[in-house]
């Protein structure tokens, strides 16, 4: 299975609908900060589940209600996945990390910092932010889930999806 993680959008739409098309994915992420361009890309994309958590530049485009926070399995992986800005991920990963580790998640994804990382921690936790899809000409990340564990995890940039074309 390839899970599609995409964060920090800003109106950046032809960027993710470039992601879509060249990683092929089985469902998307979207971490948030524009969370609406998550929404065009499920629309876009009906065969595609698209799981969404909103970011601090969210307040008005997405109702009031929506999870800051989601934890559950996708592909027989456990998953936490937030934008970061309440965890204040600009300064630590320390209380992202505690949180996913508290819900027995393989991952933590965030965004928010528009820097693309994908590391795993000693414990095996992997921690993964898709960097901003919607600046400096973009980036994502690609989890491969095989065997109901993450077997990989890849940052793309814009040469990298031309590449996959």
């Amino acid at each position: 299975m390839k899970i599609l993680v995409l964060s920090d959008s800003h109106s950046g739409l032809s960027f993710m609908r470039r992601c879509v098309s060249a990683v092929k994915p089985d469902t998307v992420i979207h971490l948030g900060d524009y969370f609406d361009d998550g929404c065009v890309i499920a629309r876009e994309n009906p065969r595609l589940i698209v799981h969404q958590v909103p970011g601090n530049c969210d307040l008005y485009r997405c109702t009031g209600n929506q999870p800051q926070v989601l934890c559950y399995e996708i592909g027989g992986v456990r998953l936490f996945m937030t934008h970061g800005h309440r965890h204040n991920v600009k300064m630590t990963l320390t209380g992202l990390v505690a949180d996913a580790r508290s819900r027995g998640a393989a991952a933590a994804l965030y965004g928010h910092t528009h820097v693309a990382d994908c590391h795993r921690e000693e414990d095996g936790l992997w921690v993964i932010n898709p960097g901003s899809c919607g600046s400096s000409g973009g980036s994502c990340a690609v989890l491969e889930v095989n065997n109901e564990k993450i077997s990989a995890c890849h940052i793309l940039r814009q040469a990298d999806l031309e590449d996959l074309a």
